[in-house]
């Protein structure tokens, strides 16, 4: 019978510098807890698997150095919410940035994310296996079941999601054992899956299947290039529509369907990464570094880089101090 902390969490955690550690117990004793090696980072990652059915994990921990991490994905769904983060996703490009609900759906491919030094990274997150949204949630619904994974997809990328994310705030405070924990770990995945469908429900709405052309995604791609460039200064979406060849609406809806963010909040994500930078590797003033990130309101600057990486520009800086 196949383990998912086993099959999957194991072979990655020993890969980037994690060793069990069964003298701590920062949640539930039904789980088991890895910590980081010393000279790596601090911090812990546990997690806690039911037979073949599900897993739920809970990261803690930060690294001094950036984390890439690659691997190959089995056929589970993935679903995370991150208190603190900060990276990006590769393959397709995606920033990792706190407060979001994240979904995967592995279908054995390969995943591929960097993860920034010195941002602590908090989340939550449950895995299901094809045995979990297949044989058993059809056996136990055989009248009602509906494949769970395109309400999966449809909720990747929220941030208004207050039901799931206090669903998750449970998951990290409870402190069971036994078959207490068990039932407990049980009843939260059903719930969880639950709140998903019911939430993808709501939001449903009848599109025309969309398709984006080579042509299209070679525009994308210029645009994105000219961001990369330019992300510190005024960018105006007419000037982006002229590059990609396209009118505003198609090209703000096609950047959305293909980068699942707004062009707005990938420019602010190349803000946020430059801005990390400079935070721990200079002692500028913080207004100082949002003039250079594109920033005029420094206060907006210390909103957006809360928003996104879950600290405050000083309290990261600080933070990154007590690391040296």
């Amino acid at each position: 019978m196949k383990d998912i902390v086993i099959e999957m969490h194991v072979p990655c955690l020993m890969q980037c510098g994690f060793y069990q550690d069964d003298s701590q117990v920062p949640y539930s004793q039904a789980g088991t807890c890895f910590s980081v090696s010393p000279e790596k980072g601090s911090g812990h990652y546990w997690t806690y698997s039911r037979e073949n059915l599900f897993a739920i994990s809970i990261l803690d921990f930060v690294f001094y150095e950036d984390l890439f991490l690659e691997f190959q994905q089995p056929k589970y769904l993935s679903l995370n919410y991150y208190d603190s983060v900060s990276g990006e996703e590769l393959h397709p490009y995606k920033r990792l940035s706190s407060g979001c609900i994240r979904v995967h759906f592995g279908c054995n491919n390969v995943y591929r994310a960097r993860y920034h030094k010195n941002i602590p990274i908090r989340s939550t997150g449950i895995e299901i296996t094809p045995e979990y949204y297949e044989d058993y949630l059809k056996t136990k619904y055989p009248d009602e079941y509906t494949d769970p994974r395109s309400s999966f997809l449809s909720v990747d990328g929220l941030t208004n999601f207050p039901e799931l994310v206090f669903l998750f705030r449970q998951i990290r405070q409870f402190r069971g054992t036994g078959i207490a924990a068990k039932l407990y770990y049980e009843g939260k995945v059903a719930e969880a899956v639950s709140l998903i469908v019911e939430k993808a429900q709501q939001q449903k709405k009848t599109y025309p299947s969309k398709y984006v052309s080579k042509a299209d995604l070679d525009s994308l791609q210029a645009v994105t290039a000219y961001i990369d460039d330019h992300f510190a200064e005024d960018i105006h979406l007419e000037s982006l529509a002229r590059i990609a060849c396209m009118g505003t609406t198609k090209l703000k809806s096609t950047f959305k369907l293909v980068y699942k963010c707004t062009i707005t909040e990938y420019i602010q994500n190349k803000r946020m990464s430059r801005a990390e930078q400079l935070l721990s590797s200079t002692d500028m003033p913080i207004n100082q570094i949002a003039q250079l990130v594109g920033y005029h309101n420094s206060s907006r600057f210390s909103e957006l880089f809360r928003k996104i990486t879950g600290m405050l520009p000083n309290e990261y800086r600080r933070y990154c101090a007590t690391l040296l």
